[in-house]
């Protein structure tokens, strides 16, 4: 067995061989490129031995060299850099030192991985994750707005970001470049208004024949948005042992601090920040329309606060998502109404998401 670390960059790569005994066999220098990378990867199979890989994570530049080496029959894996720290603790930080540490700690079996979803559902996290990019950066534009009226003291009598409420503003004196300012954003605004819209349709469209997406809809809070990007960012539920890791993986579950007899439980840990917060924003809408969800939120507000409590109904939630995809069944207390209105929503922005 042939042990290879991978250290990427985005125009070069380092490899280290080792061999059972953790011998170094060879060091490889290659570039970042398909044809560098098959001609690498024929390197590996020359060696007449079985070979495992493992391809440093580093946003998404791993990913071209992860399929190569996959299509060329390699065992590759993709390692955890939050998790495998000696790289980042190393005193002497060069690229070949830190493809030598990635091989040892694949062959002694200590390597912490990724999980790695198939191409598809790598695309569909992209397409999903631009919704959410577009989302952000019109709030950018909407604080800068605020924070300019609240420059000049201005309240408006309409609820913002409604037409009337934009008319107002059109009508406003904030002198010569503060106008040209509130113009100016408020022509990105509309700008991202359609992007966003036409991302959603898009992400119906995509959605409407996805079974997951549907059985997931039938919980109070989730849309056909939330449902789809909870199935991309999940993959295969059966990667998770139960409830607990799932809810783990999402930065719900909170942390469990135990001396002695003693047991404190803390804030949530770190985790999927969209999936948490995407999640938290559903359990505002579920509390409202579903009694389960309306007990939780009550006893721990009662105790802890309004914050916390929609932390735990989001975090009961999701541990219901894992039940309901692994046992392939819909939410119990279902409000069927609600759902195939749901389901009506999402029919008929697909059918926009088609056209355009």
């Amino acid at each position: 067995m042939k042990y290879v670390g991978i250290d990427v960059h985005k125009k070069m790569c380092q490899a280290a061989v080792l061999d059972e005994d953790g011998e170094l066999l060879d060091q490889i220098r290659f570039l970042n490129e398909k044809k560098e990378i098959k001609d690498f990867a024929m390197k590996l199979l020359t060696f007449r031995d079985d070979v495992k890989a493992v391809v440093e994570s580093t946003g998404n530049l791993w990913i071209q060299i992860h399929d190569i080496l996959e299509e060329f029959g390699i065992d590759v894996a993709l390692s955890n850099p939050g998790k495998t720290r000696l790289i980042a603790e190393a005193k002497n930080k060069t690229d070949k030192v830190d493809a030598k540490i990635l091989a040892r700690l694949l062959r002694a079996d200590m390597l912490f991985t990724c999980y790695v979803p198939g191409e598809e559902i790598r695309n569909r996290r992209e397409f999903l994750r631009h919704r959410l990019n577009l989302v952000k950066m019109r709030t950018m534009v909407k604080n800068r707005i605020h924070s300019l009226l609240d420059k000049h003291t201005l309240k408006s009598p309409y609820n913002p970001w409604t037409k009337k409420w934009v008319a107002w503003l059109r009508e406003q004196d904030l002198g010569f470049m503060d106008n040209a300012i509130i113009k100016g954003q408020l022509a990105i605004l509309e700008t991202f208004n359609e992007q966003i819209r036409v991302m959603e349709d898009k992400i119906a469209a995509l959605a409407v024949d996805d079974p997951q997406v549907k059985l997931l809809m039938t919980m109070p809070g989730i849309g056909y948005f939330t449902a789809s990007l909870l199935v991309a960012e999940i993959g295969d539920i059966n990667r998770f042992s139960n409830d607990k890791k799932i809810s783990s993986w999402a930065g719900l579950a909170p942390r469990i601090s135990q001396s002695g007899e003693k047991t404190r439980i803390g804030r949530v840990g770190r985790g999927n920040k969209r999936v948490a917060a995407l999640m938290v924003q559903s359990a505002h809408n579920a509390r409202l329309h579903d009694a389960r969800f309306q007990r939780a939120y009550k006893r721990v507000s009662r105790r802890g606060g309004k914050g916390k409590a929609i932390v735990a109904v989001a975090h009961e939630m999701i541990r219901i998502v894992y039940f309901m995809l692994r046992d392939n069944a819909p939410y119990r207390g279902q409000n069927v109404e609600l759902t195939l209105r749901k389901l009506k929503n999402m029919e008929g922005r697909a059918s926009i998401g088609l056209r355009i």
